[in-house]
């Protein structure tokens, strides 16, 4: 047998020790912090998606260890129910959405209540934006009936508030020419080609993909009015497109805005949820760079009107800053 020299035996012990250091700290809750998190998103034509690269590179360089990652998807349903997999640590959604997913309408897309979901933070509000081609003849929502629209990919977020809006205003998609289920670049380049007449986006002001539309045909920027909103009632809230946002738009149009969250998943650490939503929502000039709906972040609005309860990360963050629901 070989003989250990003085100075292994002196040595060997500390060795093992160093060894047993590093493998505790291989697998020590702070290494364990090196997570994925995956910011599930909406088309990438929409708002969802610049802001959730935005947040994402906002949560790589402010939450150490984390390795995040940005998925386009089919936008507020497909995010909760793959939060309520497990598929998902940020998503956003819309707030008649989340409000559905709770109650668990299978109308809506959710065959069961989403158990899962908890509220991360309240950010900007989505406009109901009916646009059509000046060729089209439409100027009023009554004007659709007969019409080729365009309504959102089905039981998207967009699509739900299509029929929310077209049934408080007495229309069925029966009632309609033509009914296609497309996301958002897909119905403007449709609009181009004049295979449709028009097309409801529910997404932030200055969406790219209405901004495209109205710098290639003419546009009627149509109005959403006042009773027919109060026919939906909560969330949906009254609102305009200030004159401008859209090229050819010379006038201010009155329409509908629905509340859109950031939500994750109810088991996640308090810690690692408390980090991600302080990450956020100290550095929202980062986010509005991206786009500018994200101006309209506030910390102030944060907790208001959630349809499910927050995270107690999140919770904590809100409540350190002053905030309440």
């Amino acid at each position: 047998m070989q003989r250990l020299s003085a100075a292994a035996k002196v040595f060997r012990p500390a060795h093992l020790a160093a060894a047993a250091l590093s493998c505790a700290l291989a697998f020590s809750p702070a290494a364990a912090r090196a997570e994925f998190v995956n910011v599930l998103t909406g088309g990438t034509s929409g708002v969802y998606y610049p802001l959730g690269v935005a947040i994402s590179k906002v949560i790589g360089e402010k939450v150490p260890g984390t390795r995040p990652s940005v998925q386009a998807t089919k936008a507020s349903v497909e995010n909760l129910n793959l939060m309520q997999q497990g598929k998902g640590e940020v998503a956003f959604t819309l707030a008649d959405s989340l409000a559905d997913g709770a109650a668990g309408k299978e109308e809506a897309g959710f065959k069961t209540p989403l158990t899962k979901v908890r509220a991360l933070g309240g950010i900007y509000p989505n406009y109901i934006q009916i646009v059509a081609s000046k060729d089209s003849g439409i100027k009023t929502i009554a004007d659709l009936k007969g019409k080729r629209l365009s309504v959102g990919a089905p039981k998207s977020g967009t699509e739900l508030n299509a029929r929310a809006i077209l049934n408080a205003a007495g229309l069925k998609y029966e009632d309609l020419g033509k009914i296609e289920y497309l996301p958002f670049a897909e119905s403007v380049e449709l609009m181009k080609n004049r295979q449709l007449d028009a097309t409801l986006q529910s997404a932030g002001l200055g969406v790219a993909s209405i901004k495209d539309l109205a710098n290639s045909v003419p546009i009627v920027v149509v109005e959403v009015p006042g009773t027919v909103i109060d026919k939906i009632g909560a969330p949906y809230l009254k609102t305009t497109i200030p004159a401008g946002t859209y090229e050819g738009q010379s006038t201010d149009v009155a329409t509908a805005a629905v509340p859109n969250f950031l939500v994750t998943r109810s088991d996640l650490k308090d810690d690692e949820v408390y980090a991600i939503t302080k990450a956020i929502y100290e550095n929202l000039p980062e986010l509005a760079a991206a786009h500018s709906a994200a101006k309209s972040i506030t910390l102030a609005n944060a907790m208001k009107g959630s349809p499910v309860a927050f995270h107690p990360g999140a919770e904590k963050f809100f409540k350190e800053k002053g905030v309440t629901p």
